[in-house]
């Protein structure tokens, strides 16, 4: 799955000078709009031959203490930076169902974590495939219960899926020189609501394994620009375009 706005590749052995801005503009993801002091990813120290010691603790009985709300989410334009409104998955966790799961478990599990999409792994963590509200909702699992016999709560995950093999993929080295803009124009065009992503160094790797770094949601581009919640894909992709003026 490519972007419109393509990386150019990569000299061997050039150096990174944007990885700092990198750092901080995946770090905005979560930082929202609050007013609490921003507490930055710190890199581990050095060695030391230092012995450890405690911080120092003071008692304000003269104080009240109110905890601190929770930032909003971050608000983007179109021409924001795509990492902007892309899950990190090292550092937000990913949700996951099995293959042999019903689609009425997906389902649940899609509820209860408050997204639109599940990878599909095995018992070693291997992505087996993805699979998405509309995969659940539409009409293959009614196709497949009726065909069957069956129940549609009996119709299995693997069943509905998109498998790994399927899955279009976008290069985080791409991802990094790219705007949101260009992330709504690459899921219009693949006509999917999920874009995945995979870490840069899979580009030039022999090995048969990469790894995903992280993954866009349609519903969350839609949210990061303010906008209502649409009852279909269409809408929502009309809303989207309407904002950023495309």
């Amino acid at each position: 799955m490519a972007t419109t706005n393509p990386a150019s590749p990569e000299e061997p052995g050039a150096t990174k000078p944007e990885s700092k801005h990198v750092d901080h503009l995946v770090d905005r993801m979560f930082s929202g709009f609050g007013h609490a002091t921003e507490i930055p990813h710190a890199q581990p120290l050095p060695p030391s031959e230092e012995p450890y010691r405690p911080l120092r603790q003071v008692n304000k009985a003269d104080v009240t203490y109110r905890l601190q709300a929770p930032t909003r989410e971050l608000r983007v334009a179109a021409n924001s930076p795509a990492t902007d409104v892309m899950t990190d998955l090292s550092r937000v966790a990913a949700v996951t169902t099995s293959a042999g799961a019903t689609v009425d478990e997906a389902h649940r599990a899609m509820i209860k974590h408050s997204v639109r999409a599940l990878f599909v792994i095995d018992e070693a963590r291997v992505v087996l495939g993805i699979i998405t509200a509309n995969d659940i909702l539409g009409e293959r699992p009614i196709q497949i219960a009726r065909d069957r016999g069956m129940r549609h709560d009996e119709v299995l995950v693997r069943e509905v899926m998109t498998p790994a093999d399927l899955v279009e993929v976008m290069e985080l080295q791409d991802v990094l020189r790219s705007r949101v803009g260009d992330i709504v124009e690459t899921l219009k065009r693949s006509g999917r609501q999920h874009a995945v992503v995979i870490d840069s160094a899979c580009a030039d790797s022999t090995s048969a394994t990469c790894t995903l770094r992280g993954i866009f949601s349609l519903t969350q581009i839609a949210r990061q620009l303010g906008l209502p919640p649409q009852s279909s894909v269409a809408r929502t992709f009309a809303e989207i375009e309407a904002a950023i003026g495309a």
